[in-house]
């Protein structure tokens, strides 16, 4: 286990230029798994004699950090590439009726169309928000008798809204609890108790880079999930088997070939260090972050689509200009060299614990600057 590290130290990892503040896109990479990638690419590069071995013992290591993480065992986590990936095994593992909003990020709608089509097992079910959100309320009131899984966000993508997972849970009783976490892992310190299936990136708030994730699954959810897209190394065995075998009754079913070691150890480094720290610590500070990012659009009388209650929210803040306004504050956004994502007619912030008060700066001139505009 990691030792304990203070905020300070953890902040020290990371070295991300003033003006970002679209960590909801891509966080920058931390040294904390900068640091394994380079002694992975090292062992690669050199290949001395047993060296390899560190290659393999990737996996249980990362399954080991990702298992504290979400408060699950090892055997329940499978490291996966992409949010979008582990999904894809989880819908295609379901039969029955599945819901989740339309307006859900793309990966869990194309999961679900995928599955459906190709082998006719699993039924889509649309939810539709209410004010752009799914709450234990919208659930309930729209929720067939024929849908056995429920998939929602952590974080809504488009909002930052913090989804009621303790609410979803009551309403929808036994069926399965999908959770595509993506938006929260790492700065939120979710009731996961309550979650059958966790699918999760590691290039966002966890700071570990692209081809980095993992799925986790409840042992209700491994029991009920057809590992479908199951590979040669799913059976959970140390020898090679040239004759095809049924998969391991844990998460690792949902295995198919060799992972990237180093995208492992990069997502590995990456959780320990949250773990040292400690997510609430991590939280604590992303909330003050962006309540200052909330004053700094109040100050410029721009509105704001997220919720400005701490418990609503994690990391995400949406700017909602008059959508004939949006190229003008875009254009103000890159004058002053500030990184967000423009979509949809809206602006999307992200604030990190790496986030300084130059990079709030630059965002309060860019707005500034918005502002002026608007009364020439």
């Amino acid at each position: 286990m990691t030792p304990p590290i203070t905020m300070p130290e953890f902040v020290a990892g990371f070295i991300d230029e003033p003006g970002y503040l679209d960590h909801p896109r891509l966080s920058p990479i931390g040294e904390h798994a900068l640091a394994e990638q380079r002694a992975i690419t090292d062992v690669h590069a050199r290949a001395r004699f047993g060296s390899y071995a560190a290659l393999d013992e990737q996996d249980e290591r990362v399954r080991t950090a990702v298992a504290s993480l979400v408060r699950m065992r090892p055997d329940q986590i499978v490291f996966q590439p992409s949010t979008s990936q582990a999904l894809m095994h989880v819908m295609f593992g379901l039969t029955g009726g599945v819901a989740a909003s339309p307006l859900e990020f793309p990966a869990v709608g194309y999961a679900m169309t995928r599955a459906a089509q190709s082998l006719g097992v699993l039924v889509p079910h649309a939810i539709t928000p209410e004010h752009d959100r799914i709450t234990p309320g919208v659930v309930r009131e729209q929720l067939s008798s024929s849908v056995v899984a429920v998939a929602v966000s952590l974080v809504d993508y488009r909002t930052g809204h913090l989804v009621d997972l303790e609410g979803i849970r009551q309403v929808i009783g036994d069926r399965l609890l999908i959770v595509d976490a993506i938006q929260g892992a790492g700065i939120v310190d979710a009731p996961w108790e309550l979650v059958d299936v966790i699918a999760s990136g590691g290039q966002k708030w966890l700071r570990a880079g692209q081809g980095t994730g993992f799925l986790a699954l409840s042992d209700r959810a491994r029991e009920q999930l057809t590992p479908v897209w199951s590979g040669w190394l799913a059976h959970g065995r140390p020898e090679l088997l040239h004759d095809v075998v049924e998969p391991a009754s844990d998460a690792g079913a949902f295995r198919v070939g060799y992972a990237d070691a180093a995208a492992q150890a990069r997502l590995a480094g990456a959780v320990e260090a949250v773990l040292a720290v400690g997510v609430p610590s991590i939280r604590d500070v992303i909330i003050e972050r962006t309540a200052q990012l909330i004053a700094i659009a109040d100050e410029a009388g721009i509105e704001v689509a997220s919720p400005r209650e701490d418990a609503e929210r994690a990391g995400i803040v949406v700017l909602a200009p008059h959508p004939e306004f949006t190229s003008a504050l875009a254009a103000a956004l890159h004058n002053h060299g500030v990184s967000a994502t423009v979509r949809d007619g809206r602006v999307r912030l992200g604030a990190h614990v790496s986030t300084g008060d130059d990079t709030l700066d630059q965002l309060r001139a860019a707005l500034a600057e918005f502002t002026a505009g608007l009364t020439v």
